[in-house]
């Protein structure tokens, strides 16, 4: 699920009578009257009747044996069969009462679930939610996640009722203070308006856009650069950071990567008219709105004057813009990591793009942590294509005035872009209109909510150990591990069913599976109080400072990447935070995570049945160990290396198999927009290799259950194995605007919710079979996709 992934309780309709049963009582308008049966025990005067009535008299006795000896198999049939649900087994604690309202009122039993399973298991749900003010999209992940907020907005409130005041410098206070600057009850960011991005210009350099005595002639382009990406750690024209080296695991090296579009895609650019195309139309109107806004109140007709002027600049930022998103290389086509692998010394890259002097811009930034580099440092560039034609479109345009001052607008609005958020609303107001040009949705998100978003990513640890200490069951830890065991033994039982899959190759994958790691709900050093304030030793967050706090936590962060150059991979760090309603799948450590934000409902509950587990949280599981053997993580061994551990005739029956998923997900369309089989091939893959997984886990543990003990829920007419199915599709339940579902077709890697649901399932014999689904019916075509 990673990305990944970024909260309106519904209202469920009162359900009063079990789904396909009927209970007749005194007041359902049936009269019974009794019946008086004379009864016999035998035939004692069997010599006195006719031959016609011995013969009825004796097949009466066999016919009372037969339903006798019938009667004995059913029962046994009915006490050994977990599946059938024993209306002396009803769950009827709260828990289970309203988990079973869940499902029904989420479910639309007039679809025929072998034509449309994703509207049979959503269709009550998506007709219940609408979307919410300030929302985009709204599903099942999104609103738990809110549900995560309100939490950490307790947690928050209850520490400052503790302390009673904003004093101290433990790890939780500065994430008090944090998030009360930008709450900004007080209105501090009001008053100062500007004025704290107006400095932040003059201190990069200044901007011809909003600095009066700004010199085209005098700007330094490599200084200017220098101090936005290495000194306040902003964005534009390239992305770079230290990581793991794809071919050396244990290593952490320089990696540079293509980038710098204000926009989330290059298709948003492409072939399109600035002025005509509703997005880049209201990007410019952004941009030019926060041009105005830095210049302070002015007369109408100058100010005017002066918005055409900015127009124009801003326009040329964009056209800028447009020739990035030409030399940009597409997602789909930068999924083989093999190719995309280019290690070289510093000094070759200064060959390869000399617009900058990059021994200069790296120890700008290593200085920060008193570290030099050499020309001889190694640097792992995926995208050399790119830096090349980046490094010619700078250069042309550091020969004259009118190209240095659009390439000065470009890279001080990036440094702009990044900090618009702290500032007054009518900054925010700015970048709210674009946003909903982009994703659509209507009304204003709310202010705490979004603070608490921010609060979360900027102090992750201190936020996640609230919630753990409030809202997390320890136990779950222990119960999510033996699930995951039993998951990958199912995976692994898998294997020597796939007929493309070669011995050789089997018995690695084997042992790769074996050598996945896990990291399950929180790191442990977040629940010790000193190990933590370590963390954030040093800090001088201010509750009524949160522009300042930006900047504070942007070179905090800086800081602490560029240290991890030249020291061993540290395999236990958490990209994600515990509150996070996620999860994800490092190859280069070969290693799944699973915070706690995701371990609880609809995913996991110790009062669900296993059914419900095993479909929500045991899939996400599957999902994550799937991607270890996806058309990416497959070219990693299990060390974490990129490493041809497969042999070429392998590789390609593989292939060939996956092209299946590519055309049949490329066949979906949302508001008449076909999806990207290329783009979401690996999501795809760990979709249907984790329902697979998760479900042959599942069976396993059903057979393994001498005394089976998972309680039906009431009013839910399912065996245990629907209910797997039916928990997996209600995961993915959504509704969305028509612009937040074309920016999920052209830029994320996940397919739409419904596509999920119906791809994964019409792949999946085990699901036809429970749901009795014929051959040829939509979910399930007499051809099915399958690799893992």
């Amino acid at each position: 699920m990673n990305e990944s992934p970024q909260y309106k309780q519904a209202d469920f309709e009162e359900e009063t009578s079990s789904v396909g049963s009927v209970t007749l009582g005194i007041n359902d308008g049936i009269t019974f009257q009794p019946q008086h049966f004379r009864f016999y025990t035998g035939c004692p005067r069997l010599r006195m009747r006719t031959a016609l009535e011995r013969i009825l008299c004796s097949c009466c006795i066999a016919s009372a044996f037969l339903i006798f000896v019938l009667t004995i198999l059913l029962m046994i049939h009915y006490f050994s069969t977990p599946e059938i649900h024993k209306e002396a087994e009803a769950c009827l604690t709260p828990s289970c009462i309203q988990t079973s309202a869940s499902i029904l009122a989420a479910m639309d039993l007039t679809i025929d679930p072998c034509e449309d399973f994703y509207h049979y298991a959503c269709g009550g749900w998506v007709r219940k939610n609408p979307l919410p003010a300030g929302k985009s999209m709204w599903n099942i992940i999104e609103k738990l996640s809110q549900e995560n907020q309100l939490v950490l907005r307790n947690a928050l409130d209850d520490l400052l009722k503790q302390e009673n005041n904003l004093k101290g410098s433990s790890a939780e206070m500065l994430a008090l203070r944090y998030f009360i600057s930008c709450v900004d009850k007080d209105g501090k960011l009001e008053d100062l308006g500007a004025t704290p991005l107006v400095e932040f210009i003059e201190e990069l350099g200044g901007w011809n856009i909003s600095s009066k005595n700004f010199q085209a002639s005098t700007w330094n382009f490599q200084k200017a650069v220098q101090k936005i990406h290495n000194k306040f750690n902003l964005g534009g024209l390239f992305r770079w950071k230290i990581g793991d080296d794809d071919r050396n695991a244990t290593q952490y090296i320089i990696q540079i990567d293509q980038g710098g579009l204000s926009l989330p895609s290059r298709d948003y650019y492409l072939n399109k008219s600035i002025e005509v195309d509703d997005v880049l139309s209201a990007l410019l109107e952004y941009m030019t709105r926060t041009g105005l806004l830095l210049q302070g109140p002015m007369q109408e007709e100058p100010l005017e004057a002066l918005r055409l002027s900015l127009k124009d600049q801003m326009r040329a930022v964009i056209e800028f813009e447009i020739l990035l998103a030409n030399i940009t290389t597409p997602s789909d086509q930068r999924r083989d990591e093999e190719k995309l692998y280019h290690k070289m010394p510093l000094r070759s890259l200064q060959g390869l793009a000399p617009f900058l002097d990059w021994k200069a811009y790296m120890n700008e930034a290593f200085g920060l942590v008193n570290k030099s580099i050499t020309e001889d440092e190694s640097v792992l560039v995926y995208a050399p294509e790119y830096l090349s034609g980046l490094s010619k479109l700078v250069e042309v345009r550091l020969t004259t005035e009118k190209g240095k001052i659009q390439l000065g607008n470009y890279v001080m609005w990036h440094a702009v872009n990044g900090m618009v958020s702290t500032l007054s609303r009518s900054f925010r107001d700015a970048l709210r209109d674009l946003k909903k040009a982009l994703v659509g949705g209507e009304g204003e998100t709310i202010r705490w909510r979004d603070c608490i978003d921010d609060t979360t990513n900027t102090f992750g640890y201190s936020m996640g150990g609230l919630f753990v200490k409030t809202h997390f069951n320890g136990s779950a830890k222990a119960q999510a591990q033996q699930m995951i065991s039993e998951i990958k033994a199912a995976f692994q039982e898998n294997l020597v069913n796939l007929p493309w899959m070669d011995d050789e190759t089997l018995h690695a994958a084997i042992i790769k599976a074996n050598a996945i790691t896990d990291m399950i709900g929180y790191p442990e050093f977040i629940m010790n109080t000193e190990e933590l304030n370590k963390k954030y030793d040093g800090l001088n967050i201010r509750s009524d400072a949160y522009f300042e706090n930006n900047i504070l936590m942007n070179q905090q962060a800086l800081r602490e990447n560029l240290d991890n150059l030249g020291k061993p991979v540290n395999r236990t760090k958490w990209e994600m935070s515990p509150p996070t309603v996620n999860a994800y799948y490092t190859p280069t450590r070969n290693q799944m995570v699973f915070p706690a934000g995701i371990m609880q409902p609809p995913f996991y509950s110790p009062d669900f049945p296993q059914a419900l587990n095993y479909g929500g949280l045991g899939i996400v599981m599957g999902h994550e160990l799937t991607h270890a053997f996806d058309d990416q993580g497959r070219e990693y061994d299990k060390d974490g290396n990129l490493n041809a551990w497969w042999n070429n005739a392998t590789i390609k029956r593989f292939t060939k198999q996956t092209q299946c998923f590519v055309h049949q997900y490329a066949k979906f369309k949302i508001n008449e927009e076909n999806l990207n089989g290329v783009q979401t091939l690996g999501e795809n893959l760990a979709d249907n290799g984790g329902l697979k997984a998760a479900y042959k886990a599942y069976d396993a543990w059903l057979f393994h259950q001498s005394n089976f003990e998972d309680q039906h829920l009431p009013g839910l007419n399912f065996t245990f194995r629907q209910l797997f199915f039916i928990s997996f599709a209600q995961v993915w339940c959504s509704v969305g605007t028509k612009e937040a579902f074309h920016l999920q077709v052209v830029n994320d890697d996940h397919s739409p919710g419904e596509f999920r649901v119906i791809g994964a399932l019409s792949n999946n014999d085990d699901f036809s079979r429970e749901f009795n689904c014929p051959r040829g019916s939509r979910m399930n075509p007499s051809e099915k996709c399958v690799v893992w």
